[in-house]
């Protein structure tokens, strides 16, 4: 017998192999633990030299110049002037270096300190680190502004603590966004497209589509046959959520949602409760997505049913971002007496 076949060989290939790829996460955490430290220590350097007034004023403007030009020369790259700005923003954002997280890259940071809203940085920063977001998934959501869909739903005290924690979900409305939006799919406008098409190409990208979800969906299937006395019906999208620990339910509608479609939502709530469901699972969800949304249709169509089937509004193209601000504001506005 070979020693390459033995079963004490295999495993201990596999012990090396497992000892070498965590030191290897290891040592790029430490390294990275170190990079932000080191640039929160220069940007620091910098805030303290200017507060002493150790230079006149008329200079001022000259320091960050002068600073990368001699410190390039002496270090080499990652001092130009753009890098310098970031440091000293970055000291001037977290002027405690024990509220940093060594858990995001400086990649990350770079983008947070975009954000020149405290709460909104804070809610990105939060949300990265709970739903472990790459660079590339932290852009996606700071463009299409989730931090002020999420917002626009909520009072003074919601938002705060919305910044302060990221979105936590606990209950089934913790799930929503308003809109939702599905500008990954790149389709222009105007559109036409049927509601087949949407969901394939919705199924197509997949990826983002969780993304834009949230964290804790699992992709169950599509066209989810529904069988009640021999009559079929089928439900476009299947989820599962690990969190809430249910089934959730997505059916898409290109026009306006009429008071059947949410009679139909709620028969399929129904069958799943009663033959999907197994031991441990909680009710299911439903959520209707539409282009518009009448809300005294809902409330009237929605009188007396589940309190788990959402009428929510989507769009193919990255929402007014001025507007939510504008709303944001207003709800953050405090209420003279």
């Amino acid at each position: 017998m070979e020693l390459t076949t033995t079963h004490g060989y295999r495993q201990l290939l596999q012990q090396i192999s497992d000892t070498y790829t965590q030191g290897r996460v290891q040592a790029v955490q430490a390294v990275n633990t170190r990079l932000i430290e080191t640039y929160w220590q220069v940007g620091r350097h910098i805030v303290e030299f200017e507060q002493a007034g150790q230079l006149r004023a008329e200079y001022g403007k000259a320091l960050v110049q002068n600073l990368a030009a001699d410190l390039s020369l002496r270090h080499g790259r990652g001092f130009s002037r753009s890098n310098l700005i970031r440091f000293r923003q970055f000291y001037l954002a977290y002027p405690k270096s024990a509220t940093l997280s060594h858990q995001l890259t400086w990649s990350h940071m770079v983008e947070l300190l975009k954000i020149d809203d405290a709460l909104e940085r804070g809610f990105y920063e939060q949300q990265t680190l709970r739903e472990r977001w790459s660079v590339r998934e932290l852009i996606r959501q700071k463009e299409s502004a989730l931090f002020l869909r999420l917002a626009a739903s909520k009072d003074k005290a919601g938002i705060l603590q919305l910044a302060a924690q990221g979105q936590i979900v606990e209950q089934p409305a913790d799930l929503l966004r308003e809109p939702y939006v599905f500008e990954f799919l790149k389709i222009p406008e105007p559109y036409r497209i049927s509601e087949t098409r949407l969901e394939t190409v919705l199924c197509d990208h997949l990826q983002p589509f969780l993304l834009e979800l949230g964290k804790g969906f699992t992709f169950v299937g599509r066209q989810y046959r529904v069988t009640i006395n021999n009559s079929h019906h089928k439900v476009d999208l299947v989820f599962y959520h690990r969190i809430l620990r249910c089934f959730v339910l997505i059916d898409l509608k290109l026009g306006d949602v009429q008071h059947y479609d949410i009679g139909q939502m709620n028969l399929y709530l129904g069958y799943f409760t009663n033959e999907e469901n197994t031991e441990g699972d909680n009710p299911p969800i439903g959520i209707i997505l539409s282009r518009h949304k009448d809300e005294l249709l809902v409330e009237y169509a929605t009188y007396g049913m589940s309190s788990q089937l959402f009428v929510q509004k989507y769009q193919l193209y990255l929402p007014d971002r001025e507007a939510l601000r504008r709303e944001l504001e207003l709800s953050l506005r405090e209420v003279e007496p």
